[in-house]
């Protein structure tokens, strides 16, 4: 059957030329040398690595970070030279003007639903979880996207772990939003075989997560919030019929704790990546582990199993480590420089195939 080829990228503060309040305190304004010149080489070597992803096919869906605007996605899509690709983008409120967002080709999907931006609010909002509902054209399977960029470690990777879990915690209920019911529509079904089917369909629905998490896979937002890792135990649970001292009696759905207490795990796809020595999607050479594994694919036990239409090859995950965009000495990601022209970003982008079945 065919494939759908996945990637997920942080481009690494891909803003336009206009000076506004936000990109001069950035530093990417004309007069700071974020001129004309640099954004076009820099959408050049973008492209590049774009149209080289997958053996050269290109991706069918792409998941961004760190973007300004849409117009500036609508000009890289236009120098990949990739047929049918369209932007997915919802403008956010981040205090430093960048986003999410999800480029699809029409080829392969069309939407099932208007892209959603939910934005977390601290003192001030960060980076929308931006969520996108799509149908696969040659089966009809819907495939629900959540492009990810979790707060920064740059203050320290501790103690900005709250915000994090915060963040992991919002996203949490976001997917268990598109895997259950809630609690009045689940106390107004009736107790049937075949209401115990739909519970069942709906919590096998596909469900992927992709982005820069600034999180590793082991991490507590990760693991304990997100509830996303790396073991079948909890991820192969389904929707159980009603136990025999189900109170009030039922005889084919659980009682009501039972089904809203039944938590929706994830599994992350990029434990084998990170067991590898050297080896991840961005470079951080002052801590003791100076490769970070912080672009992750997470999804639903029904994109894992295969339950939906959709089945996540877990054999084609991989960080994809673009001879262009790597220095020659140990296959570190080449940030862009202004100055130079040279570059690509500081993010190494991450690649994987779903089976249509």
């Amino acid at each position: 059957m065919a494939k759908i080829r996945i990637a997920s990228w942080n481009l690494q503060n891909l803003f336009d030329t206009d000076a506004s309040d936000i990109a001069a305190d950035l530093e990417f304004t004309p007069e700071q040398g974020w001129d004309a010149e640099a954004l076009d080489k820099k959408l050049n070597n973008l492209a590049e690595i774009i149209t080289l992803m997958h053996g050269g096919q290109g991706p069918d869906l792409l998941g961004i970070c760190e973007v300004e605007n849409k117009p500036l996605l609508d000009e890289l899509v236009k120098r990949t030279g990739l047929p049918n690709l369209v932007v997915a983008h919802k403008e956010s409120p981040d205090i430093r003007g960048i986003d999410t967002s999800l480029i699809y080709s029409t080829d392969v999907f069309t939407p099932d639903g208007d892209p959603v931006g939910h934005n977390i609010h601290f003192r001030h909002p960060t980076r929308d979880i931006f969520e996108v509902p799509l149908k696969v054209k040659s089966n009809g399977a819907r495939l629900h996207c959540f492009v990810n960029h979790w707060p920064s470690r740059s203050k320290g990777q501790f103690e900005t772990e709250p915000l994090r879990i915060a963040v992991a915690e919002n996203c949490a209920f976001l997917v268990q939003d598109v895997l259950k019911f809630k609690r009045e529509k689940y106390l107004a079904m009736a107790d049937t075989a075949q209401t115990l089917q739909d519970l069942n369909t709906r919590f096998d629905a596909n469900v992927l997560l992709m982005g820069d998490f600034n999180d590793e896979p082991y991490s507590r937002s990760v693991v304990d919030y997100l509830l996303a890792a790396k073991d079948l135990d909890h991820i192969e649970e389904v929707i159980k019929k009603a136990s025999a001292n189900a109170r009030p009696p039922r005889k084919h759905t659980p009682a009501a704790r039972d089904y809203l207490e039944q938590k929706a795990y994830l599994f992350n796809c990029m434990w084998p990546q990170a067991g590898l020595s050297d080896h991840g999607s961005l470079h951080y050479g002052q801590s003791v582990n100076t490769f970070n594994l912080l672009d992750q694919f997470m999804i639903s036990r029904g994109l894992l199993l295969g339950q939906s239409g959709l089945k996540m090859l877990l054999d084609t995950v991989r960080v994809f480590e673009a001879p262009p965009m790597a220095s020659s000495q140990k296959r570190r990601p080449i940030a862009f420089d202004k100055i130079t022209k040279r570059g690509y970003s500081d993010h190494f982008p991450i690649e994987a195939a779903i089976d249509v079945l």
